[in-house]
Parts: C-alpha cells; structure tokens; sequence
C-alpha cells in the first residue's frame, strides 16, 4: 500500500499526448487488456508493444494498475477523467492566467467566438455558484 501512495505523490500533472491517448481508452472503457485497446484506436493502429509500453509507463507514474490472471493482465484507471481533467485545468489556469478565470474566459472569447447560447451558459453557472 505503501508503494501505491508513493506512486500517486509522485504523478506529474500531465500526460504525453500518446499517454492520453491510451487513458481516453481507458476511462471510456473501464477496465481490459492490451489488445482491448488496440481495437479503439482508428487505423492506422499502434503496434501492440507501443501500448503495452505506454501501459506500463502509465502503471508506473500511478495512472494505471492491473489484476493479473496468470500471463495476462488486465488493466484499470486508478485516476478517473475528472479528476485528471480538473488537475490538469488548474495548472493551465495557474501557469497561463496567473490563477484568473476572467483572464482565461477573456483569452477564449478573444481567440474563439462565443456563441449567445455558450455565454448564457456560463453566466447561468456562474450565477448557480452565488
């Protein structure tokens, strides 16, 4: 139990792009073996020794952990999508907008257009927090 804690302190905030990939999998479908995996990913596939790598890389830095049945291993999600996501958010909120959400609201509404709806939205939710 020990090493597992151990391993959680010491995750990183962010995954490659690769890793990410492989989490968006496995979050999507819960749990399964490699090859489970490469059936997810559109043509053309990775080979398998690329997955089962990043598996394992994923197992290693605490984003993933596996039940072993004899050769094969099943892995599963030790960190769901939301709590990578609000992790995650919180650092390009803190490392790209000095911790504001105007300045990250002002920065989208600059570089994409928002929609009357979107706006209606987040002014919804933000009066729902009052």
């Amino acid at each position: 139990m020990v090493e597992q804690q151990t391993k959680r302190t010491e995750r990183p905030q962010e995954l490659t792009r690769a890793e990410l990939e492989v989490m968006q999998i496995l979050w999507r479908k819960g749990r399964g073996v490699v090859h489970d995996f490469l059936e997810e990913f559109e043509e053309p596939r990775p080979a398998y020794n690329t997955v089962s790598t990043i598996v394992r890389i994923l197992e290693k830095k605490g984003f993933v952990d596996h039940k072993a049945y004899g050769k094969t291993h099943e892995y599963f999600p030790t960190v769901s999508k939301e709590e990578y996501t609000s992790r995650y958010m919180k650092g390009v909120l803190n490392n790209f907008f000095d911790g504001s959400l105007s300045r990250l609201v002002s920065f989208f509404s600059d570089n994409k257009s928002i929609s009357v709806e979107e706006t209606d939205e987040i002014l919804k939710m933000l009066s729902e927090r009052k």
